[in-house]
């Protein structure tokens, strides 16, 4: 287990389970929200995105926390090993209620309020999205693959 990945909705828990795996392992860690925006919260460009995601792609280790349905295909071919977070939907909205006004250790900037459009779509993510994270994992069958379904499932994990 050199090369993890960690998917699932936000508010889920895999940002503190990254950081908690990085530290057993001594494996650097990468969020991609934090390689995606800046300290202001603006998005950088896709281009510039790609071109950081791929050179941590091509080392020795890593363990990259996050979705980006674009890019996941991807990392998941580079992985040897993927978590994935199915949690409940309820507990990730209140997960991502509970960093309101909170620094947190996967993004650069601190959200003061919570956005709609945002909200909506943790909201959706168990019925529209996971699905389709299955289906990609169906792919990958040489690779680990450990899903928790309840937060407390990283606990025994780790």
């Amino acid at each position: 287990m050199k090369k993890i990945i960690i998917i699932g909705s936000p508010g889920s828990g895999k940002s503190i389970f990254a950081k908690e795996l990085a530290a057993k392992l001594n494996i650097p860690m990468y969020h991609l929200d934090m390689i995606r925006h800046d300290k202001d919260a603006n998005p950088l460009p896709q281009e510039v995105f790609d071109e950081k995601l791929d050179k941590i792609l091509h080392q020795d280790s890593f363990i990259i926390d996050g979705n980006y349905q674009r890019t996941m295909e991807k990392r998941i071919s580079f992985a040897d090993t993927i978590f994935l977070f199915d949690i409940d939907t309820d507990i990730c909205l209140q997960g991502i209620k509970e960093r309101i006004g909170k620094e947190s250790v996967d993004n650069p900037f601190v959200s003061k309020t919570l956005d709609n459009e945002f909200y909506e779509y943790v909201k959706s993510f168990k019925d529209e999205y996971t699905p389709e994270i299955y289906k990609i994992l169906s792919k990958y069958k040489d690779k680990e693959i450990i899903i928790f379904k309840k937060r407390e499932d990283k606990y025994k994990y780790l």
